[in-house]
Parts: C-alpha cells; sequence; structure tokens
C-alpha cells in the first residue's frame, strides 16, 4: 500500500535496511532493484526524485512504474543480504522546503485573489507555478509573497492525511484530487487542504522563506518563478556577486548602478545612432567608387565578411545613383555565399533569372522580384566563381 512506504511514514527518514526482491537490466545497460520497502521518493507530482547509495552504490533515478518503485544504480547490486540505503539528505529536505513553499504560495493566490494554480514544477535552481489568470500585477504579487511568508513566520503545522473517497467532504480542498484509492492529504489548519504525493517538512516554518523572482506568460496563463529556504539565500548571494561585479565595472556604489546603467545605455545609442551614421556615409562614397567602375552598364563587387543586409543597401543605393544600371554583388565567408542582384527603373531585365541560376549553384534558398533579389548557400565555389555564373545568367563575360 502506498501510505506503507518509508519516505510516507517519515519524511525525515534519512537511512534504512530492506532487500533486493527484483533486479533487471534495461537496453540502456543500467542495472534497475526493486526492493521490499524504500525511503526513496520517485519522481512525481512535480517533485523530482531523491538520489543517494544503496550499499554505497549511487543510485542516479528512482522512478514508480506499474506501482512498483524501481531504483537505478550505477553498478549490480548483490540481490542477496540486506540493503542499506542513504538518502540524499541536503537534496530531499530542498524538495521537501520548495514543495511545501508551492503550498503556501498556491493557497496564497487563491485566498487574495482567487487565482487558481494548474501546474507545478520544481527546477535545480527554480520553482515555478503556472496560475490560470492571463495577467497579474506587481502589486498582486508581493501581497501574494506577503501573505505566504506571514504563514512561513506562523510556524504552522503541516500535517498529512490518508482518506477514503466518501471522506473527502469534510475537507475544504483547493481542487479536485486525481485519484479515487488511497487519497493522501497535505494539510495546513485553517489554510491549505490539499491532495499530494509529494514530501513536505513537517511546520511552515521549516520553509524559511519564499520569495517570487520572475513572471512570464504562458499562452493565456501566468508563469510565477520562486525559491524557498536555502534557495533564497542562493539567489541571494548570486545576485549580490553580479551587483557587486556591476558596481565595480560602473565605477558606482552599489544603490547608483541601475542610473549608471541607464546613463551607460543612453551614451551607447548615441553612438550606435552616430556610428550607423558613419556606415551610411561609407556606403554612400563605396557606392559612387564602384559605379565609376562600371562595365558595360553592370556593377559587380565580391566581399568577404560582409552580411547580407550591408549588399542590400549597397545595392539600393547604387540603383538609385544610377537608374541604368545592373547591380551584382556577392559575399563570402568560411561556409557560405550570399548574393544580390538589382536593376536601375531604366533597366527591363529581370533579376530573377540571374537570382535562380545563382540558387542552383550554392544548393540555396533567396527571394525578391523582377527588380531586387537576394539569396544565400552552401560556399561551393569561390565568391568570383558564383560571380562569373551570374554573369553568365545574362550571357555577359565581364
Amino acid at each position: 500500500m502506498l501510505k506503507e512506504r518509508l519516505y510516507y511514514i517519515d519524511s525525515y527518514c534519512k537511512t534504512f535496511t530492506t532487500r533486493v526482491v527484483k533486479e533487471s537490466l534495461d537496453n540502456m545497460g543500467n542495472w534497475n532493484v526493486v526492493l521490499e520497502n524504500t525511503a526513496f521518493y520517485p519522481t512525481g507530482g512535480g517533485q523530482p526524485h531523491d538520489m543517494g547509495l544503496l550499499n554505497g552504490i549511487q543510485v542516479t533515478n528512482v522512478e514508480e512504474i506499474d506501482g512498483e518503485i524501481y531504483h537505478t544504480v550505477a553498478e549490480r547490486l548483490d540481490p542477496t543480504g540486506e540493503v542499506e540505503g542513504v538518502i540524499d539528505w541536503g537534496r530531499r529536505f530542498d524538495h521537501m522546503q520548495q514543495h511545501a513553499g508551492q503550498h503556501i504560495l498556491t493557497a496564497a493566490f487563491v485566498e487574495l485573489f482567487g487565482f487558481p494554480t494548474v501546474s507545478f514544477h520544481l527546477g535545480k535552481e527554480l520553482c515555478s507555478i503556472d496560475i490560470d489568470v492571463e495577467d497579474v500585477s506587481a502589486e498582486q504579487l508581493e501581497a501574494a509573497e506577503s501573505l505566504a511568508n506571514e504563514i512561513v513566520l506562523r510556524n504552522l503545522p503541516i500535517e498529512t492525511k490518508w482518506v477514503t473517497e466518501t471522506e473527502l467532504d469534510q475537507y475544504s480542498l483547493r481542487k479536485n484530487v486525481a485519484v479515487t484509492d488511497e487519497i493522501r492529504l497535505v494539510i495546513i489548519p485553517e489554510y491549505d487542504y490539499n491532495g499530494c504525493g509529494g514530501t513536505h517538512p513537517s511546520s511552515t516554518g521549516q520553509v524559511s522563506a519564499i520569495k517570487i523572482l520572475s513572471t512570464e506568460k504562458q499562452k493565456r496563463k501566468v508563469r510565477v518563478y520562486f525559491a524557498c529556504g536555502g534557495r533564497v539565500l542562493q539567489q541571494l548571494q548570486r545576485k549580490n556577486y553580479f551587483l557587486a561585479e556591476a558596481s565595480q565595472q560602473l565605477s558606482a556604489p552599489e544603490d547608483s548602478v541601475n542610473t549608471a546603467i541607464t546613463k551607460l545605455l543612453e551614451t551607447n545609442r548615441t553612438l550606435e545612432k552616430a556610428l550607423d551614421e558613419a556606415r551610411e556615409a561609407l556606403l554612400s562614397f563605396e557606392a559612387k567608387d564602384l559605379l565609376l567602375n562600371k562595365e558595360r552598364g553592370i556593377v559587380k563587387a565580391v566581399f568577404k565578411g560582409r552580411t547580407v543586409k550591408e549588399l542590400q543597401k549597397l545595392a539600393r543605393l547604387l540603383v538609385a545613383e544610377a537608374d541604368d544600371v545592373i547591380v551584382l554583388l556577392v559575399a563570402e565567408t568560411e561556409d557560405r555565399l550570399q548574393f544580390v542582384a538589382a536593376r536601375g527603373a531604366a533597366v527591363e531585365m529581370s533579376m530573377k533569372q540571374v537570382s535562380a541560376s545563382a540558387l542552383l549553384a550554392i544548393n540555396g534558398k533567396g527571394g525578391g522580384n523582377d527588380a531586387f533579389v537576394q539569396g544565400g548557400g552552401e560556399r561551393t565555389m569561390a565568391g568570383e566563381e558564383l560571380m562569373n555564373k551570374m554573369l553568365v545568367s545574362f550571357n555577359l563575360d565581364i
């Protein structure tokens, strides 16, 4: 029965002895064992599995399959005799703090605003809940966090109770339970009643603290990222480290980092604008220089390391400057070729024929219209060779 599993009898159980009742080798070459009883919690309900040791051998995964708990071990266990299990307590207690914190935070959203939680994820660094609402304000987040931490500080008991389906009406459950046989309730008296199969501390005070860190939209829901217990301190240390680094690099006191960043961003925007203007001026000069070297009405050039965006700008400047020219530009990198072909307003020839020829030669993709095309593909040849193929498509050889 579920209620007889050691992690349900005592979530603080760190060591236990048992025997192997079944072993198997999976198709990945991993040994899996089923024990007479176990304190290892299997993955489920948003909570990751426990880790630890069986007879000194590392347990790497724990999962429940058809009512049996399989422990994946780093090497084969001796299937005879007693087995000593040791739970990775740091991992287990962290999960207990996060899961209980989730219950408390979820209940706070429901109690204050009627926002139900529809999913929970306990990650390696952060936890998240998805609340069934399209938007949540900063004031609502602050209020929910404040109420949650008030419940933590009250150090209320966290109780577990096994009930039958007919007994459920006695409790004000936050949501309907998904099981009908052995039903386990996790209860914070007068605050939260919830069907749950996870492990939890015996009181809210052991959660220590709950901190909401950020939110993001998830379709028509809001995902709330948070941390509990020891993870709050870890996040504080991490953020303090980055703040100190930023303070040093900006030569600004920590409480003025935001102002310094704002000034830096303003300066950066000014510089970027000036740089864009300089680039446009250089492209204009480059276009005039290329026009001086046109041959038989064609301006052509092969570049190294230029972006297709630069080629497009240059081509547009050229056909704006001279409406009787055809422009063929190629850019090559270590593994890619890109091209642009354009015509002036006085030219009737379609650029699509040069595009088709070029794309075929480089196994590429592109697009455009009769007046302007661009594309790119594999570097199957040198840039000059691609240029020659583009010229041949016009029956030209310059």
